[in-house]
C-alpha cells in the first residue's frame, strides 16, 4: 500500500490526513482480515462474537456485498461454502482504501492516488483541481510488461486475475476456482465497485460485460 500526494505536501494537514490514512486501514485489518485469528470478522465467523456487538462496519459492509451480489447477476457474492460461509473481503479491499482516501480528499490544495496491490483510488483536496496519474496494465502472461496505459484524474481503477496469486477466484455459480489465464481491469467513479466489477469480469467476461452495462454502464474495462 503506498499514498502519492502531489501539491502542497509538506503541510501539518497533509501529514495528519496520510496518518489517517494509515490508521483507517489497519482498523480494517483489525476487523475484517482472514489472516488474523483475533479479526472481528473470524470470531464472527467462529460464532464467538454477537453481530450486535460488533462494529457497524460490518453491517455496512453486507449491505454493500449484497447489493454487489444483485448488480453483477451473481457473479460476485460473499457467501462461500465452508470457512464459516461468508467472506467479503473481495469487496472490503477497494471500500477500505476508498474509505481512507476521503481523509486526503478533506486537504485543500493537493491531488492523490492511493496504491493498494495494483487497486487505485484517485482525486483531489477541497477546491483542488485534480491532476493525472498515468496508469500502466501489466501483461498477465508477460510479467513485467505493459499491455496498455490510461491516465486516472478522479475515481477507482481495480485488476482481477490468477497471475500473481494463482487460481484464488472462485465462480459463484460452481463454487469451483476460475481457472482461466488473462486479466479483466475496470475504472470508473469508485474504486468499490471497480474492484468488484473486475472480479465479475474475470469471472465470466461475457455475462459481465451484460450486467454491467446495465447496472453500471459509466464504468470501462479492459479484459485480456
Amino acid at each position: 500500500m503506498s499514498a502519492h500526494v502531489r501539491g502542497r505536501v509538506d503541510t501539518p494537514e497533509v501529514e495528519a490526513a496520510v496518518g489517517q490514512v494509515w490508521s483507517t486501514l489497519q482498523k480494517v485489518d483489525a476487523l475484517f482480515s482472514t489472516w488474523r485469528a483475533d479479526s472481528e470478522l473470524m470470531r464472527l465467523r467462529r460464532g464467538e462474537l454477537d453481530g450486535a456487538l460488533a462494529h457497524p462496519w460490518h453491517e455496512e459492509v453486507a449491505l454493500l456485498c449484497a447489493e454487489a451480489q444483485r448488480r453483477t447477476a451473481g457473479l460476485f457474492t460473499a457467501s462461500y461454502p465452508g470457512a464459516g460461509g461468508y467472506d467479503p473481503t473481495g469487496l472490503v479491499k477497494g471500500w477500505a482504501v476508498e474509505k481512507a482516501a476521503a481523509h486526503l480528499a478533506n486537504v485543500p490544495g493537493i491531488s492523490f492516488c492511493l496504491n493498494a496491490g495494483g487497486d487505485l483510488v484517485a482525486g483531489a483536496g477541497r477546491d483542488t483541481r485534480p491532476s493525472t496519474w498515468r496508469v500502466g496494465i501489466e501483461d498477465p502472461t508477460r510479467p513485467g510488461t505493459v499491455a496498455a496505459t490510461l491516465d486516472l484524474d478522479t475515481g477507482g481503477l481495480a485488476t482481477s486475475g490468477t497471475a500473481a496469486r494463482g487460481a484464488h477466484i472462485a465462480d459463484p455459480r460452481s463454487g469451483g476456482a476460475v481457472e482461466r489465464t488473462g486479466s479483466a481491469t475496470v475504472w470508473g467513479p469508485s474504486l468499490l465497485w471497480a474492484d468488484v466489477w473486475a472480479t465479475a469480469l474475470f469471472v465470466d467476461p461475457v455475462a459481465g460485460h451484460e450486467a454491467l452495462a446495465v447496472n453500471d454502464p459509466q464504468y470501462r474495462t479492459f479484459v485480456l
